[in-house]
């Protein structure tokens, strides 16, 4: 059976006992731990890399929007709060569910079914959590076409957009390459599943046309990698 792994985010202990007590009652969801704040969550997180976090919106320093932001991969989300006014903004960023507190068993268990549906399709798709000017949004590594290294950022290409990530193209690398990303040069890697056409260029180097419309020119050890890896 899939078992999806679980942190609890909240700042109370006792809201986070109810929920640990609540959530023992679906075999789905294995709780494999708890933080009481975003720092402690986040380091939490690299260490566990749980698929859903049930996540305090409302906490000390950092809120749980603040703590989505510093990650490079986002796992599911269902936000917890006591605070309705967090409930129009949690929705408009995709979460996969808001929970009001005091947390009613029905309210949980439709958030457990929608997060199973959801899970068993896109496990493999990879998430992060990015700003889009004032907006938020979770964002899949799927629909990102191209990575372009801006300093110590990224910047993500996706449909007809473009936002900046806190992490450079050398961290992101090894992470990424599972989505279908692969790296053209120092500066870029692409999705292979946008690619519309491939050049070979007179000094032996490949041109990448994206569906896009974004031309990117490979390396020449890039070249000769590309063309091996498309042999196997």
């Amino acid at each position: 059976m899939t078992v999806i792994r679980t942190l609890i985010i909240d700042d109370e202990r006792s809201s986070r006992a109810e929920l640990k007590r609540m959530i023992s009652e679906f075999a789905i969801l294995q709780v494999v731990g708890e933080a009481a704040n975003a720092d402690d969550a986040e380091t939490l997180i690299k260490i566990q890399k749980p698929d859903l976090l049930f996540l305090d919106i409302q906490m000390p320093e950092r809120s749980g929007f603040d703590l989505l932001q510093s990650l490079e991969s986002v796992p599911y989300v269902i936000f917890t709060t006591a605070f309705d006014q967090y409930a129009i903004k949690a929705f408009e960023i995709n979460a996969i569910d808001y929970l009001l507190k005091p947390i009613r068993s029905e309210r949980l268990s439709m958030a457990v079914e929608r997060i199973s549906a959801k899970f068993k399709a896109e496990r493999e798709s990879g998430h992060l959590f990015v700003k889009d000017k004032d907006d938020f949004q979770f964002l899949s590594w799927a629909k990102v076409h191209l990575v372009e290294s801006m300093d110590n950022y990224a910047r993500l290409f996706f449909e007809d957009k473009h936002v900046l990530f806190k992490s450079s193209l050398n961290q992101l690398e090894k992470k990424i390459e599972k989505y279908g990303f692969f790296r053209c040069n120092r500066a870029q890697m692409v999705n292979l599943n946008f690619i519309a056409k491939i050049t070979n260029n007179p000094n032996s180097k490949l041109t990448i046309e994206l569906k896009s419309g974004q031309k990117i020119e490979l390396s020449e050890r890039r070249s000769i990698q590309f063309r091996a890896f498309n042999k196997t």
